[in-house]
């Protein structure tokens, strides 16, 4: 399949390291269709679609993780958005949370395949290992509806972390339904990023909550909520 050419088209030309990212993005998605008939890890196996939805999608609000010392992909499944990210920011350390056992084993053999040295699987949950991990960051992008979102990753947004959420365009209104457990757990929400996916695959956000302790903040979250 030609994911290589379906990248070529659509990475952005400013993207860090992109000749790397396409490669090795490329040799992602091959091994991911590989190993799709008895793993079931996506429907999406189109190349372009995939060059999109997978890739693209994962990398696009590559900003918000420049930075960071160390991200936690919770819930990766077969690597989305960590092993993407993971390439345009070489110099961050990213934990790829999958306790589907059989999906981890997956992303342990891709990662060494792909020799990404800055990438670790972790076969847990994700609320398991941010028990004991520091993480500057956390994301996630199959992720439950922000209501329950927020009860699950607070504990580990302290003060300085972050979470990043992948989210459909609907994000306001999750954010605002949210508002009874932002208030229980004193997160903050914020629609950080919007995009929109080529070939009418959809508007995207992306959702950070953090901890606030500012007035402001607790301001600001009240106008938001």
């Amino acid at each position: 399949m030609q994911f290589a050419d379906e990248l070529e088209q659509v990475l952005p030309a400013d993207l860090p390291h992109r000749a790397r990212v396409l490669a090795h993005a490329a040799r992602h998605l091959e091994l991911i269709i590989a190993a799709n008939e008895h793993l079931n890890l996506t429907r999406i196996t189109s190349p372009r679609e995939a060059a999109i939805k997978h890739v693209l999608d994962a990398v696009l609000p590559w900003r918000l993780f420049a930075g960071a010392r160390r991200v936690v992909d919770a819930g990766s499944g077969p690597g989305f958005p960590g092993v993407p990210l993971s390439l345009v920011l070489p110099e961050v350390r990213f934990l790829l949370a999958e306790s589907v056992q059989k999906k981890a084993r997956f992303l342990d053999a891709a990662v060494a395949e792909l020799n990404l040295p800055n990438v670790t699987v972790l076969p847990q949950r994700a609320e398991e290992v941010l028990r004991t991990a520091k993480a500057d960051v956390v994301t996630a992008r199959a992720v439950a509806p922000l209501s329950r979102a927020v009860g699950l990753f607070a504990p580990a947004v302290k003060a300085g972390t972050r979470a990043f959420f992948y989210k459909g365009p609907d994000a306001e209104t999750e954010i605002a339904e949210a508002a009874a457990e932002t208030r229980k757990h004193r997160m903050f929400l914020r629609l950080v990023d919007r995009y929109e996916l080529p070939d009418s695959f959809g508007v995207r956000t992306v959702v950070e909550m953090s901890r606030y302790g500012r007035l402001e903040d607790r301001n600001d979250s009240s106008r938001s909520d």
